[in-house]
């Protein structure tokens, strides 16, 4: 796949969908949110969709939004929300009705609960290189399988290019859709989202991002798309923007402060918070495109472990109490872990430091 050019496999048939992708719809994992993007006119908005079991096909209704950005107009870009899903279902979609109707499917998660075992994915920083298209298949072929991405920001790096070049957004949406149609990714702004350029008259920043991807803001009671919470299985997942400037960082913190006491160990044992940092674990250990800032010699104390390498990462929760993280480097094997430590749950499995075993 030449994902250095705007050369791409497009959808064949007229208007049909494209840059298909999905993310949670609501705060404990009953809905989903399908987007997708039509050229040449928006066509239907509808989502007709059926659980594998059933011979019941149901149809959802949304929206349709399109934007310039400078010199360019993006094509027109659908949100539909499917709600009331059962847990631990799969179901089959359809987008494109009426026209050239475009298949996929997805797997709702299991009932939220303390020891529900649920194993996610990590990967930021993805971009649209040749080290991207391999991150991505070395993702889907581990046989450690995620059941939904955590994806730590930055998307497209359209602005890397001139004028932030809008048809990065649409390449990148064409290159993710072999995962992001069948399994949700919990989506995290970071810099390279932000598009803020007043040189070119584009001063709202996140513009691109913000038409084409949303989350279920609203559902944890956030007043912005770039901060919200989610529960899935035994974690309460909250999403930072870490990068969020322009005044943003101040209701986005006091947000934090109202979200926190709202997070009920006993259900949902496993805190995990996203965000797009240079000193976040996540970010650091699921990056995909070349690092431009030189690591600091000597290597500081506080540094255990570094190399400069491309991979994604797997958080497996097993239970209450324990869950294990890999690290997986592009050039290795599909079963090969470069690097892995295990989680102990310190609300449910208290650890008296001074033995020498470590907890996180």
């Amino acid at each position: 796949m030449p994902l250095d050019s705007d050369v791409f496999d497009v959808p064949s048939g007229y208007n049909a969908p494209q840059q298909v992708h999905i993310t949670q719809g609501d705060l404990e994992g009953r809905a989903v949110i399908v987007s997708w993007v039509t050229e040449d006119e928006p066509g239907s908005n509808a989502v007709r969709y059926w659980s594998e079991n059933s011979k019941h096909k149901k149809l959802a209704t949304g929206k349709v939004v399109t934007y310039r950005y400078f010199n360019y107009t993006s094509g027109f870009i659908h949100h539909t929300t499917i709600r009331n899903l059962k847990y631990d279902t799969k179901y089959y979609y359809e987008v494109g009705l009426g026209n050239t109707t475009r298949q996929f499917w997805f797997t709702t998660p299991p009932e939220i609960g303390p020891d529900v075992p649920y194993t996610f994915g990590l990967i930021g920083d993805l971009g649209q290189s040749f080290d991207s298209n391999t991150t991505l298949s070395h993702y889907e072929s581990n046989p450690t399988k995620g059941q939904t991405v955590l994806f730590v920001g930055d998307l497209s790096y359209a602005d890397n290019y001139p004028n932030h070049d809008n048809v990065r957004w649409d390449t990148w949406g064409r290159f993710a859709e072999r995962s992001v149609a069948y399994q949700p990714w919990i989506w995290t702004v970071g810099n390279h989202e932000i598009d803020f350029a007043p040189e070119i008259g584009e001063t709202k920043p996140f513009k691109p991002y913000s038409h084409r991807y949303r989350t279920p803001y609203k559902a944890s009671q956030s007043t912005s798309p770039f901060w919200y919470s989610i529960k899935r299985a035994s974690a309460h997942i909250i999403v930072l923007a870490s990068y969020s400037a322009y005044g943003k960082y101040t209701p986005q913190y006091k947000w934090l402060e109202q979200e926190l006491p709202k997070v009920n160990r006993t259900e949902t044992p496993w805190l995990i918070v996203l965000m797009h940092s240079p000193w976040s674990m996540l970010s650091m250990l699921a990056m995909c495109m070349p690092m431009n800032v030189p690591m600091t010699e000597p290597q500081p104390s506080y540094s255990a472990f570094r190399e400069a390498s491309f991979g994604h990462a797997i958080f497996d929760i097993k239970n209450r109490t324990h869950a294990y993280y890999s690290w997986h480097r592009n050039q290795d094997g599909d079963a090969v872990e470069a690097d892995s430590l295990w989680f102990f749950n310190r609300f449910w499995n208290p650890v008296d430091d001074s033995t020498g075993h470590g907890s996180h």
